[in-house]
């Protein structure tokens, strides 16, 4: 079933890059008593997703913090090492993006927004959306028909939302 506005999140442990390696991250804490925007997409170094997406959010992070978003979390179905490296060679991570990797899929499909294209190598990849929830509420839920565009799902769209 795909999350819609006034769903909460389903708890999910994804993962990070911490100072000793990959470390699980329980979306629950990051949600609890917190006002957040998480976008989803593709995959990292995916064209539309380095070209468009992350810079879509770079651009108005402190925007969207001015209006009370205490943190904006990328999320793509890759491991933790790639959302590092990713994070890292876009700027996004320095500008105060979070870079989440859902390495199984679990969070992706528990919302109901995963996507397979076998004949190009993607099997259970995220479709490109955003959303803003409210102590794990979802408030707002932007979500791409065509994985290769972002319009509504990107950053200046969000801030406009909220």
């Amino acid at each position: 079933m795909t999350i819609s506005v006034g769903s909460h999140l389903p708890d999910a442990k994804l993962l990070q890059m911490g100072a000793n390696g990959p470390e699980t991250v329980e979306l629950s804490a990051k949600l609890k008593g917190r006002k957040v925007v998480i976008f989803g997409l593709p995959g990292a170094y995916t064209g539309t997703c380095t070209t468009s997406h992350v810079p879509s959010f770079m651009r108005v992070i402190d925007k969207l913090k001015a209006k009370g978003v205490d943190e904006v979390i990328c999320v793509s179905v890759n491991d933790p090492f790639v959302m590092k490296a990713w994070g890292d060679s876009t700027g996004g991570a320095a500008s105060g993006i979070t870079f989440l990797g859902d390495g199984d899929a679990s969070f992706t499909k528990a919302i109901g927004l995963e996507f397979s294209v076998p004949a190009i190598g993607l099997f259970d990849r995220s479709k490109r959306y955003a959303l803003y929830a409210v102590d794990g509420e979802v408030k707002v839920l932007h979500a791409e028909e065509n994985a290769g565009q972002c319009d509504i799902s990107g950053g200046e769209s969000m801030l406009a939302a909220i």
